[in-house]
């Protein structure tokens, strides 16, 4: 049962309800998340908005995807362990590729690389050591791409802590966060 109840899109302010409606055009529905920090307009235009611009940078849809179960499992929140999972299979993602994100790698050396990147940025919050730097440095990662990948933590970081908080209630098939062993 939800901590914070969602917004009836029928119910709320127009621009609210317009955004809403952008979200049903582009993905056929609207995942209760997106009802969920509707509660807040200006925290579902800031999701919206910094999700939108970090489609456009250099992380490919499966890195991101990759990132955002990696740090849900490491963050436990089930809801986006389980629409990650999801959006990751319509992105290509295999069964592997979601099994090895939640254990902190991928299949091939980049994808590892950003994984343990983005899983060092969380469990350091933010204090990165200069070992993990160089490591990612190393495995081919620039500035440019170890700031989007910090980017895209904080992304998730955002969406994992919302859906805590309000203990969203999952719309997606449930992915339990203790199969990952």
């Amino acid at each position: 049962m939800p901590r914070i109840d969602p917004v009836t899109p029928d119910k709320t302010d127009a621009k609210t309800a317009a955004t809403l409606k952008g979200v049903q055009a582009k993905l056929g529905v609207v995942p209760n998340l997106f009802i969920t920090l509707a509660r807040a307009p200006a925290a579902l235009d800031g999701y919206l908005n910094f999700s939108e611009a970090l489609a456009k940078g250099r992380l490919t849809a499966r890195q991101r995807e990759l990132i955002a179960i990696a740090i849900a499992q490491e963050n436990e929140c089930e809801y986006c362990l389980s629409a990650h999972s999801a959006i990751g299979q319509r992105v290509g993602l295999n069964g592997r590729d979601i099994q090895q994100a939640r254990l902190g790698g991928a299949i091939d050396p980049e994808n590892t690389a950003v994984i343990r990147l983005a899983l060092a940025i969380v469990r350091s919050r933010g204090n990165v050591s200069d070992a993990d730097l160089e490591a990612a440095r190393r495995a081919g990662l620039d500035d440019g791409l170890i700031i989007e990948i910090t980017a895209t933590v904080a992304l998730n970081v955002l969406t994992n802590y919302v859906n805590r908080v309000a203990a969203t209630e999952v719309d997606f098939p449930l992915v339990s966060l203790s199969a990952a062993a």
